[in-house]
């Protein structure tokens, strides 16, 4: 198919369609993968943006925290991330933002929440009809399969509370045993004390036992059995993958034949559990969160188990995240987490299996099996999680999803959170139509809930960089910083897996930070610099994105209502009442309740006839700069580069059918401003339409290799007020230069004058003489 752009009285932007619609009559089809990029049927690169839709999503609409965790089996998530009347006000904002790609969130417990094989076919009726309306906004989606620290009954979100009931657990003893935090998912979270706490559950009792049942219970956890839905008894890891499997099923069904569907995600930050852990004694301090009280594996068994245990407490501190400060006895009730009616008959999972256990006549715990989760338990050889159990289970999963929709279907891909993609993803383990989507954010930021000029490359620090490196000064500082770490991990992608594309699944910002004043003084400044960091930072990399998140329920003070999060920079306390909004793009209405816009709206190359080859967007002016390129199939990689980089893309590649570029320019930084464009061939044709926020340009020169470039700026109109810049872009030498040239003279000057001294004395000295 070929665009109309290639007849010679084709007009910029005759289209009817917009630069960040994909509905399939934009795009003329299907958004495919190509390469490293996405295209449309024209051939155009796709440059995909858009938001995770929503961390509302992770919690039910009726949830109750004083119910919790009995309201197990009757919670629904209808109207989860909001309900189906309040669709046309929040997708006509989103568009008007140019976020028309959604990573949207599905819950197991969503969908499988009264037990095996028991589906919600209401909360699958509600979201068939949320997302069949995305074509009529532009958007498209791709469903991600979300969890965190396994389940909401264990201090996350996903999975059901049967699951935890299946292999002996005890919802109600989770929290007092010591295997769960559970006061973040009940609205805690807020207060120091509780912040960040939420992601150490991945080293307590519930969630690794989870899963490590789910992915290797067959080589760890062989004497647990259960019985499926129809009866059969099987073992625990075949009961937990076939239940989930089963219910991606029901959800690729419910959904997978939409227009805006155009894909699915496996599941969200997946984690290994136990399996490949360093050492029953201890996690490993560069990928697990240490804070407050950590108890490790064999601290944890014993917790379970109904001992008083003694643990380490730690407590944050710089330049590591945190230190080891000192011991807390847990447990002093002695509760205990399995059920004696349960399949382990009330004794702990790895006691059963020899793991652990309890000296009577020393009256203490010993460890019997140190090394029991890094070899397999039968043929002692050394587990690698990645090709041992993730893979192959990705490609079943993959399979499932095509069987139930069709082949075309694209599966995103994610591993574990703050790893490159490890070398061991080859061809032969990778799923066919695959995108890679890891996450990424300021760890550093993260974790203090802090931003200010001076900022930290954690990702490199954790990795053995040496420290005086990994720190930087001023905006220009965090925006050369964040673009590294985020270079780093799409260019290791490109190493290992070769032309496939790259998105970042989830980045964004907590917009709590610096103790949340900015709720007190209504200044967002900090958060718009660090926002606008991370994404000069992406823009660099040329990838996609979903940014984490818009969240419909979001206020203030409460956050995203999960585990004290508080990371939407869309609130609906600041929004107007829906029968208050027009849905045109050009209706600034869209804009309440939105914060730090500036930093999130921003232009971009939304289709691009050509190759992109780097975009720099200035947020102080409004101005910007892109630069692309056609094909050309004669063109040695090895020419350009060693090895494919992020602005080094191959140029190899098939013919376009298109001369359109569309650029995504937002009306909320054009509006009262004048659109100068420069840059263009002779030739070359514009067309900047402020109701579609679209600029269109047809590039006429279809010379092979050729490199187009556009440089636009926004000059202000008569009778409009000048918009101050939103930040400034310091570094160290625009805040201390003055005064350490000033510091250099001075002492140039005294050095000088004692020298000066020196010589009188000496002269009078020798006259003496």
């Amino acid at each position: 198919m070929s665009h109309p752009s290639l007849s010679s009285s084709y007009l910029p932007g005759s289209s009817s369609s917009y630069g960040h619609d994909w509905s399939q009559g934009a795009v003329g089809g299907k958004i495919r993968i190509s390469g490293r990029h996405f295209k449309d049927n024209y051939g155009r690169v796709c440059g995909l943006r858009g938001v995770n839709l929503s961390g509302s999503s992770k919690s039910p609409s009726n949830h109750d925290n004083h119910a919790f965790p009995s309201e197990a089996q009757t919670v629904t998530f209808v109207g989860r991330p909001f309900p189906l009347e309040e669709a046309p006000g929040h997708f006509a904002r989103l568009r008007r933002w140019g976020l028309t790609f959604v990573r949207f969130l599905v819950t197991w417990e969503a969908v499988e929440h009264a037990g095996p094989g028991v589906y919600d076919s209401e909360y699958l009726d509600y979201i068939r009809n949320l997302l069949s309306l995305l074509p009529q906004y532009g958007m498209v989606a791709f469903v991600s399969l979300h969890q965190d620290v396994w389940s909401r009954y264990s201090g996350g979100s996903g999975a059901p509370a049967w699951t935890l009931e299946t292999v002996g657990l005890d919802l109600h003893e989770l929290e007092l045993t010591g295997a769960a935090w559970l006061k973040g998912v009940k609205g805690g979270g807020h207060i120091e004390e509780e912040r960040g706490l939420w992601p150490c559950g991945y080293q307590k009792l519930a969630a690794a036992t989870m899963a490590t049942c789910f992915w290797a219970g067959d080589a760890f956890a062989p004497k647990l059995f259960t019985k499926d839905k129809t009866g059969k008894t099987v073992s625990v890891q075949q009961f937990l993958q076939d239940a989930y499997l089963d219910m991606s099923e029901m959800v690729v069904k419910a959904v997978g034949d939409l227009e805006g569907v155009i894909g699915f995600e496996m599941m969200n930050e997946p984690h290994r559990g136990y399996v490949e852990v360093p050492s029953l004694h201890y996690f490993d301090y560069n990928t697990d969160l240490h804070l407050s009280a950590v108890p490790s594996a064999f601290e944890s068994f014993q917790l379970g188990a109904g001992y008083a245990t003694e643990v380490a407490v730690w407590t944050r501190s710089f330049p590591m995240p945190t230190r080891k400060t000192g011991r807390a006895v847990l447990n002093v009730d002695k509760r205990k987490v399995w059920k004696d009616n349960g399949p382990t008959k009330g004794q702990c999972l790895w006691e059963m299996h020899g793991v652990w256990g309890w000296d009577k006549n020393r009256n203490e715990a010993i460890v019997l099996r140190e090394s029991y989760f890094q070899k397999h338990p039968t043929n002692g050889k050394k587990i690698d999680w990645y090709t041992d159990f993730y893979y192959p289970f990705l490609n079943k999963w993959a399979e499932r999803v095509r069987k139930a929709s069709s082949s075309d279907k694209i599966v995103f891909v994610e591993m574990i959170p703050n790893e490159f993609c490890p070398t061991s993803f080859t061809k032969d383990h990778q799923p066919p139509n695959m995108v890679y989507a890891p996450h990424w954010y300021d760890l550093n930021a993260l974790f203090t809930k802090a931003f200010g000029d001076f900022t930290v490359n954690v990702q490199g620090l954790s990795r053995g960089m040496f420290p005086l490196k990994a720190f930087y000064w001023g905006h220009k500082g965090a925006r050369d910083n964040f673009a590294l770490q985020i270079r780093k991990i799409v260019e290791e992608a490109y190493q290992v897996l070769g032309e496939k594309p790259v998105i970042i699944g989830e980045c964004g910002i907590p917009m709590d930070m610096n103790k949340g004043r900015a709720f007190k003084t209504d200044d967002f400044t900090w958060q718009a610099r660090m926002m606008d960091a991370m994404l000069v930072g992406l823009e660099r990399a040329m990838v996609g994105f979903t940014l984490w998140n818009y969240n419909p329920h979001n206020t203030d003070l409460a956050g995203d209502e999960w585990n004290g999060e508080n990371f939407s920079w869309f609130s609906r306390g600041r929004a107007l009442p829906q029968d208050l909004l027009y849905y045109e793009q050009s209706s600034p209405s869209l804009d309440n309740g939105g914060r730090i816009l500036p930093a999130v709206v921003r232009p971009y190359p939304a289709k691009t006839a050509g190759i992109p080859l780097n975009f720099e967007y200035e947020i102080t002016t409004g101005s910007f700069m892109f630069r692309w390129c056609n094909p050309d199939a004669q063109v040695d990689l090895k020419i350009t580069s060693d090895a494919p980089t992020a602005n080094e893309p191959p140029r190899a590649d098939s013919a376009i059918k298109a001369l359109e570029t569309e650029i995504f320019l937002p009306s909320l930084i054009t509006h009262g401003r004048s659109v100068v464009v420069s840059g263009l061939e002779e030739s070359d044709s514009y067309l900047y339409d402020e109701a579609r926020q679209t600029l269109f340009i047809v590039a006429k020169n279809t010379q092979p290799g050729n490199v187009h470039e556009v440089r636009v700026r926004l000059a202000t109109l008569e009778g409009y007020k000048v918009r101050q810049p939103l930040l400034e872009v310091n570094d160290f030498w625009s805040d201390f230069g003055v005064g350490i040239c000033t510091l250099l003279v001075l002492l140039s000057a005294l050095l000088l004058g004692v020298s000066g001294i020196g010589e009188q004395l000496l002269r009078r000295v020798e006259f003496i003489l």
